[in-house]
């Protein structure tokens, strides 16, 4: 049986935390922007520590698995 659990995750948390796509911050304007579909380079980095570490807490910390099968 294969765990799907870290694929899952990842590709949740990808999709949730694309910047622009639903939040973005910090934003071109403010500080939070909502569903502006527009990023920047700083944007891009926030997104990407949150993104580590979601996974990290979510992966390792509590250890997620799903498997099917």
């Amino acid at each position: 049986m294969a765990d799907w659990g870290p694929v899952i995750i990842a590709v949740i948390l990808f999709v949730l935390l694309t910047p622009g796509l639903l939040f973005q911050l910090p934003g071109n304007g403010r500080v939070v922007e909502f569903c502006n579909m527009q990023t920047s380079g700083v944007s891009i980095l926030v997104h990407t520590i949150i993104y580590f570490g979601l996974i990290v807490i979510f992966l390792i910390a509590i250890g997620v698995h799903v498997y099917i099968g």
